[in-house]
């Protein structure tokens, strides 16, 4: 077996083919994920300034059995990881192949953490259920062997819950339309403000989630990028601000699940974004973010935000809610999910789908 670093377009072409070798027959992978990995592998984008990016290729016999790419970014300086990997069911010794060209390319480091794609907000987890039902857009998905190559490595647990929407609308019903949120509103993105409401998305994020595994402070450059080509898709409900005195506390992100747009490799496009707009055949959103400054913790800021994205989801149509990823080590973060999800549906919530990192020291 022979590991090849990925330098010219050939190759990069291949690293972006592969996965239909692995998925040829699969009915539920969706390729949607593709358009960030062409942004982190090739650039050059913001994230770039901080961060290095090798890709590989794994030939065995000429022939290509598995890619993935090292990313070592210095605010998360301890950790190489091992992102958008995928391979051939049962070749042998290949995380080992993996761990040993991450410790010829980054001596000094200390980790190594496989499935995660260069920061949580682009994208994270191997999965390890629910092989036979299409992923959310947003979540990840992969075949049931994967964790085979990943096994004897501290495993890094997430989950993600699902939920009916009917119970939601019957509890705004319950709430009224006035409910008293003591001085807290909320407002949707302005998106012809998009690059200034991108900063305070930035800022909140940064200001939440101090401490969270595997968090790494983001640039207002690298959500921009992010966002910007989806603008199409997003409508401004699907980004919400909580406010205090006018100045932002909060947010929450949402989206219609996207991937019930496409089949197995297509990527989005117009013809997509049109059949969204006209059509719109999806029947399930997905939770993706929802935090408040910790000073805030305790105010009313969570449940206004749900409550004031509750009409817009019902509009849609959508049946179902997905929530998540979130790590189950994150014990208070488990806690107030499951605890709101109780009491909005009034069933003992267990998780959905579950997912998992893995490390190693180097």
């Amino acid at each position: 077996m022979t590991i090849k670093e990925v330098i010219t377009r050939k190759d990069f072409n291949s690293f972006y083919h592969f996965p239909k070798e692995v998925y040829k027959n699969n009915l539920f992978y969706r390729a949607t994920e593709d358009d960030i990995m062409h942004l982190l592998l090739e650039g050059p984008t913001a994230f770039h300034s901080h961060a290095s990016v090798n890709t590989y290729l794994v030939f065995h016999d000429a022939k290509i059995v598995a890619r993935f790419a090292l990313i070592h970014d210095r605010k998360l300086p301890e950790y190489i990881q091992v992102s958008f990997f995928e391979a051939l069911p049962d070749i042998p010794d290949l995380s080992e192949w993996m761990v040993a060209e991450a410790r010829t390319k980054y001596p000094d480091c200390k980790q190594i953490v496989f499935g995660l794609n260069g920061h949580l907000n682009y994208g994270a987890g191997i999965l390890l259920n629910c092989f036979d039902r299409a992923p959310v857009f947003g979540l990840p998905y992969s075949p049931e062997y994967y964790q085979e190559y990943f096994c004897k490595f501290k495993k890094r647990s997430m989950v993600s819950y699902q939920f009916t929407v009917d119970s939601f609308v019957e509890y705004q019903r319950k709430m009224g339309k006035c409910p008293n949120f003591k001085g807290i509103t909320v407002r949707k993105l302005n998106k012809k403000r998009l690059r200034q409401e991108t900063e305070i998305y930035t800022y909140l994020n940064n200001a939440c989630f101090p401490g969270h595994p595997f968090w790494a402070d983001r640039e207002v450059q690298e959500d921009f990028e992010l966002f910007n080509p989806f603008r199409f898709l997003i409508k401004e409900e699907n980004l919400l601000f909580a406010e205090k005195n006018g100045e932002p506390i909060g947010f929450f992100l949402w989206y219609p699940d996207f991937n019930q747009l496409v089949k197995r490799s297509q990527h989005l496009g117009l013809s997509h974004v049109l059949k969204y707009h006209f059509a719109n055949p999806m029947d399930t959103f997905r939770f993706t973010e929802i935090a408040v400054l910790p000073k805030y913790e305790i105010s009313h800021a969570v449940q206004a935000m749900i409550l004031y994205a509750i009409p817009y989801i019902d509009q849609l149509g959508i049946k179902f809610g997905e929530g998540g990823f979130i790590f189950e080590e994150n014990l208070r973060s488990i806690s107030m999910t499951r605890r709101f999800l109780e009491r909005v549906t009034g069933k003992k919530m267990e998780p959905y789908r579950r997912y998992a990192l893995f490390e190693t020291p180097l």
